[in-house]
């Protein structure tokens, strides 16, 4: 992505490459708020075409009209810039009515200093549909932070129904061979 660069932002699309944010139906998102969750689709000239010999994977990838779906989440601000929030695999949480990326919600939890590593996962909830989950290795294992302080940290620099529901402590995160948080083994 190019332009001005600005914390927390991919910036915006390349010359050429178009970018859009369409709901979980295919609609696009009509309001770039920078709350508004989607996925990001792209097509431009230099995107690949196809899969070799993977028509299957090629038909799933992209829409009728040439857009690839890229699996990634994302808001985008009212002047362009894009925040990924998140994979739609893992990362989506459907909470309260609101599609929540729990990238952001990690990252709101590694400011406080009292975490170390962090992990935000959706459970089944009767009432919000799904509830926002922070599996978290404290700072000091000794002292760690509570659901109240943690909820109230995140909600004090997101909005208020992204905050943790349900706190778990662990001594380390589940990671594959590559460094990367298992989500599913949480």
């Amino acid at each position: 992505m190019d332009g001005e660069a600005r914390p927390g932002t991919v910036g915006v699309p390349l010359p050429g490459v178009e970018l859009r944010l369409v709901e979980e139906d295919g609609s696009p998102v009509t309001s770039y708020d920078g709350e508004t969750v989607g996925e990001i689709q792209v097509r431009g000239p230099n995107l690949f075409t196809e899969y070799l010999n993977r028509p299957d994977a090629t038909a799933a990838a992209f829409t009728a009209d040439g857009w690839f779906r890229t699996g990634d989440m994302a808001v985008r601000d009212a002047d362009g810039p894009v925040r990924i929030v998140g994979r739609k695999a893992t990362d989506l949480i459907k909470s309260g009515g609101y599609k929540i990326g729990a990238g952001e919600i990690e990252n709101a939890l590694l400011e406080h200093p009292g975490v170390r590593e962090a992990a935000v996962t959706g459970e089944p909830d009767a009432d919000l549909g799904e509830r926002i989950v922070a599996w978290v290795v404290p700072a000091d294992p000794q002292s760690p932070p509570g659901l109240e302080e943690l909820a109230g940290h995140v909600a004090g620099r997101l909005a208020p129904h992204k905050r943790p529901r349900v706190l778990h402590h662990l001594d380390a995160l589940p990671r594959n061979d590559m460094g990367k948080i298992m989500k599913r083994a949480l």
